[in-house]
C-alpha cells in the first residue's frame, strides 16, 4: 500500500452533499463522473494529501443503494493506491484476506479497482486503487 488515496462517504442525494464540501468547508470539487458498472455517481472533493469521494446510488441495482439502506449515509470505504494491483491481491489472497473481487474492474477515473471484504479488516470495506495505467 502506498497511501490513502481516497476516503468513499455514501450518500443520499450527491447535489444536495457537495455544497457541505464546497462551500461550507470551502474544499474544491474536482469533478463529478458516473461508473456505469457500478450505477453510481461520483463527487471528487480536494482535501488536501487525500480525495473525498461522495458516492450516490443511480439506481436500485447499486451496491450504494443496498448500503444506503442499510446503514444511511457515512463511511462506506477507505481505499489505497496502489501499483500493480494484480500482484497486490494475489499477496493478500495468499494472506488469508478475503477478497470481494479476485481481479480488478475499472472504478472512477479508469483506475483499476478492487475490493476486500470487511470480514478481514475489522468491519472495514477496503478498496485497493491503481491509476498506474492512467497516470501520464
Amino acid at each position: 500500500m502506498e497511501k490513502v488515496d481516497h476516503i468513499g462517504i455514501a450518500v443520499k442525494d450527491l447535489d444536495k452533499s457537495i455544497p457541505y464540501y464546497t462551500d461550507i468547508l470551502g474544499l474544491p470539487l474536482l469533478k463529478i463522473e458516473e461508473v456505469e458498472s457500478e450505477k453510481v455517481r461520483v463527487a471528487f472533493i480536494d482535501a488536501g494529501n487525500i480525495k473525498i469521494e461522495l458516492l450516490t446510488s443511480m439506481d436500485e441495482t447499486s451496491a450504494i443503494h443496498g448500503f444506503l439502506l442499510k446503514r444511511g449515509e457515512g463511511i462506506h470505504h477507505i481505499a489505497f493506491g496502489v501499483k500493480g494491483i494484480e500482484e497486490r491481491l494475489a499477496e493478500l489472497k495468499e494472506k488469508g484476506v478475503q477478497l470481494i473481487n479476485e481481479q480488478p474492474k475499472i472504478g472512477a477515473g479508469g483506475a483499476e479497482v478492487a475490493f476486500l471484504h470487511p470480514k478481514s479488516s475489522y468491519g472495514v470495506l477496503m478498496e485497493l486503487c491503481d491509476k498506474s495505467k492512467t497516470e501520464g
